[in-house]
């Protein structure tokens, strides 16, 4: 049974490793009821546009916390020119290998940010830092506002149905109702699946439900790592446009990528290379 808990508001896991391959996609989808037919409320994606204009919850602290190394992170409140999550100087090493060297990101409100790099370049590493769940060795964070945090490895429990996933978390985002939720499952082709035991679920099932968790309290921060693992091309493209309207209404995305065909989606692409980073202009 793998591990579930909350970090502030950033959810972490040590948990199963999600199925790279959407070979049981096909035969997995949740469909509105058991005979199989589709809800009437109308075509999804036409529907997301709503989903992010909710008073986020689950407000982080406005006091800096020093990390057992010595170094702050911070969360403050809104200002004018202070872009929602800020790095500066951000360096990390495991056994003296040097996996981060003094890197530099502003993600301002309404951008969306590509993180690319080989792997073991310290892309996770960088975003663990980003969220509260890591801390450095050295270098600032600052976050304003709530984070949504979706790891690469899904923040799940095989014997818990997605029901009671969504339960927990509204409690550990102090929701008052699951409005919200209900609208995202319906863009994330979720809405049959809440009674199922997530032990049941495809690799690509599951991760709609880690995205899901991340989203689920309208942050002002996203950081996304991989979170279309084991997608379909269509819950891909749900993905993306679900994205851009997040992007649209004023939310800081970081989102770590693989894919070259997702470069158009960005608004600048952060190679991670040497341990630094190293940014371009996107291609849209």
């Amino acid at each position: 049974m793998s591990r579930i808990g909350v970090v502030g508001i950033a959810p972490y896991n040590g948990g199963p490793r999600i199925e790279s391959r959407p070979a049981r996609e096909a035969q997995d989808t949740c469909r509105d009821d058991p005979a199989g037919r589709r809800s009437s409320r109308g075509p999804p994606l036409r529907r997301w546009h709503g989903l992010v204009g909710h008073r986020a919850a689950g407000r982080r602290l406005a006091t800096p916390v020093r990390s057992t190394e010595g170094a702050f992170v911070q969360a403050v409140t809104t200002t004018r020119h202070r872009p929602p999550l800020r790095i500066r100087g951000v360096c990390k090493g495991y056994g003296g290998r040097q996996v981060l060297r003094g890197v530099d990101l502003d993600v301002p409100a309404g951008t969306l940010v590509g993180v690319v790099g080989e792997n073991g370049a310290g892309k996770s590493t960088l975003l663990r830092i980003a969220v509260g769940q890591l801390a450095p060795d050295s270098g600032t964070v600052t976050r304003t506002g709530a984070v949504g945090y979706c790891p690469q490895r899904a923040v799940l429990n095989d014997g818990f149905t997605v029901g009671q996933h969504l339960r927990l978390f509204q409690m550990a985002y102090r929701l008052p109702t699951l409005e919200r939720v209900g609208e995202l499952m319906e863009v994330l082709a979720l809405t049959g699946c809440r009674r199922r035991p997530v032990g049941e679920l495809s690799g690509g099932t599951r991760q709609k439900l880690n995205l899901l968790i991340a989203l689920m309290h309208d942050p002002q921060v996203l950081v996304l790592d991989e979170p279309y693992q084991g997608f379909d091309w269509d819950t891909h493209q749900r993905f993306w446009t679900l994205a851009s309207g997040l992007r649209d209404r004023g939310r800081s995305i970081i989102v770590v990528s693989h894919l070259l065909h997702d470069r158009q989606h960005f608004d600048v692409i952060a190679q991670l290379r040497q341990g630094r980073l190293h940014f371009e202009e996107a291609d849209r």
